[in-house]
């Protein structure tokens, strides 16, 4: 179950998703999605201190990264997906089974 929800800027995503990783322990992450919640990407943190990046929505991929290669990852990600956002929902995961639920369209 999503512990929490916020509206995010889409320009500050990779401060705020470095922020709340730091925070979290594995297999717990961050989910990013659209407004309407039809496209999307999860990052979840990993036990070797590596990332797991997924992203759906005009395109499916799967990434593994680092905590300093995130930031570049997400702007690129973000202007796939999220072309004409300019806020974006985050929500904190407890574990990768919960991203890319269906939710919800508005």
């Amino acid at each position: 179950m999503s512990i929490s929800m916020a509206l995010i800027s889409i320009d500050n995503i990779g401060k705020q998703v470095r922020q709340r990783l730091n925070k979290m322990t594995p297999p717990a992450g961050l989910e990013i999605l659209t407004y309407k919640r039809n496209r999307g990407l999860a990052v979840f943190k990993q036990e070797d201190g590596t990332l797991q990046v997924r992203e759906w929505g005009y395109e499916e991929n799967a990434f593994t990264t680092t905590m300093d290669e995130l930031p570049r990852l997400l702007k690129v990600i973000a202007k796939r997906e999220f072309p004409r956002s300019r806020k974006v929902r985050f929500y904190q995961l407890e574990s990768p089974e919960e991203a890319g639920r269906e939710m919800k369209k508005l």
